[in-house]
């Protein structure tokens, strides 16, 4: 069972605006899917995954779409 927790973060202005253009021409992706990878692909660059294979598994799932 995957648990998901819910976040509140503020970003940049312009940022949220492309955000909002993204997701406008790619109806496949919702705001929830592009924040899990975009964390997880932060912590798979920042090395935050040593041993721990999660940040992998959910960049990869979230990419491919398989939770959904």
């Amino acid at each position: 069972m995957q648990v998901t927790v819910s976040i509140l973060a503020e970003i940049p202005e312009e940022l949220h605006e492309s955000l909002k253009g993204f997701l406008e021409t790619h109806p496949a992706w919702d705001q929830d899917r592009v924040y899990a990878a975009a964390v997880s692909l932060f912590l798979l660059q920042n090395g935050q995954s040593q041993g721990d294979r999660t940040p992998s598994r959910v960049y990869l799932d979230t990419l491919f779409d398989y939770a959904h």
